[in-house]
Order: C-alpha cells, then structure tokens, then sequence
C-alpha cells in the first residue's frame, strides 16, 4: 500500500497541498476534488516533477520522495497526463517503447512487453500506425499503453476520459479496471467524472485546498454530505 503523511507543498504563498495524510490500498484507488484541489500537484510530487515542502510517501516500504525521478520509472511508477504525450508522427509501437529507455527493462523483453500492453487496450490492430491518425479514443489508450508497459508497481491516471463521449469513457473504464489484475499494480485515477469513478474505484479520496477531507469505500464517501458541499459548491443535498 501507500502511505502520504504530512505532505506539504508550497510555491511561494501557495499552498496547494497542506498536510496531506491518507493510506491508499491495493486495487484501483480515486483521488477527486474540485478545480485546483491539488490533484494534479499530488501526481506530480509522486512522478518527481514538484518538490514538496514537506511530508513522506512511503511506497510498498519505499520512500518514493528520496528517489530521484528517473529512478522512480526503474522503481515501476508510471502515469499519463492530462495533455496527450505521445508523439503524432511516431507509430503506437515506437511511442510505447519509449516508457522503457529508463525502465530497467531488458532490451531483448521490450518488444514483447510493447506489444503485450498495446494488444491490452486494444490497439493491436494499429500497433505501426502513427498516432496523429487515431481517434481522440485510440489516442487516449495509447497513453493508457504507455502507463502499463514495463510491469509497473503504481499506476497514476490524470484524466484519462478527458473529452471523450459517455461510449468512449465507458470502454476505457473497462480498460482501467482491469489494471491491477493484469499488472499487479496499484492505481490511482484523478477524474471529474463521477460515473467513472464510480464503476472504477473501489476506494476514493477526496481533496478539497490541499486537504483529504474524506477517504473510504467509493460508495460511502461519494454519498457524504461534505464531499458533495465541496463538490457541488452547496451544503443543501440530500444524501439518500
């Protein structure tokens, strides 16, 4: 499992995340919150990007904080980002190996485990097709791709459904859910979209300034009236 203690994360007088403490467990785990919450910070504090003020990330025994960040790739972090990464002129094959430059990876293994993870979200058929001739769709499970080549230990998804219609997410999240069980890692999803959090995630985490303002079972913490007040902007609702 992993455990956040105290994290703290300040740029100046902002303090987008503020002693952030919450244990997140084997299987697919959701982390939500409004607009500038400290979502996207808390990925990029776990991917090396941001250096925190403060605080631990204890990562099965490992203090993933004290890893520098392309140790962390060797380590099994993987994640995707809210803007696409790949390269439109490379294929999905050649976009996908990249993930593997840094990752310990034996070289003679790569190309069986690139195709291995493209074949797993269904993009086998255009494993040497470029990506800037794919589908917004094809496009985000490519990312999806890049996030589970390699035998990944943690898995962090950033929107992955951003902009894709009911359909499209729907397909995707039968993707996503599948994660753990075929790579063994932990995953963490940020979305805004409740319904694919819903079928996704077994447990959620919800921040709200920087703070966890509720963590458990997906379906407890969905329906609690502060999680709703600090996402619906409104402390009248009714929880059934």
């Amino acid at each position: 499992m992993i455990e956040i203690k105290s994290l703290t994360v300040r740029f100046g007088g902002v303090v987008p995340i503020n002693e952030m403490n919450v244990t997140m467990g084997m299987g697919i785990n959701g982390l939500i919150g409004p607009n500038g919450a400290g979502k996207t910070t808390f990925f990029n504090v776990m991917s090396g990007f941001v250096q925190p003020a403060d605080g631990r990330v204890i990562a099965f025994g490992d203090d993933l904080l004290e890893l520098p960040d392309y140790r962390r790739v060797r380590w099994g972090l993987r994640r995707t980002f809210q803007t696409e990464q790949a390269i439109p002129e490379m294929s999905v094959f050649e976009n996908v190996l990249m993930v593997l430059e840094h990752s310990g990876v034996a070289a003679s293994k790569r190309r069986k485990a690139v195709v291995d993870a493209v074949d797993y979200v269904g993009l086998g058929l255009l494993l040497n097709k470029p990506v800037g001739g794919l589908g917004a769709a094809e496009r985000r499970l490519v990312e999806v791709a890049r996030a589970v080549v390699g035998e990944p230990r943690l898995v962090l998804l950033d929107e992955p459904a951003a902009g894709l219609p009911e359909e499209e997410t729907e397909a995707l999240g039968e993707v996503i859910k599948q994660i753990p069980e075929r790579t063994g890692a932990l995953t963490i999803l940020v979305d805004h979209d409740m319904e694919l959090v819903g079928a996704t995630c077994e447990n959620v985490a919800v921040l709200d300034f920087g703070h966890v303002i509720a963590s458990g079972p997906t379906g407890d913490v969905l329906d609690n009236p502060k999680v709703m007040a600090a996402y619906l902007g409104t402390e009248d609702v009714e929880v059934d």
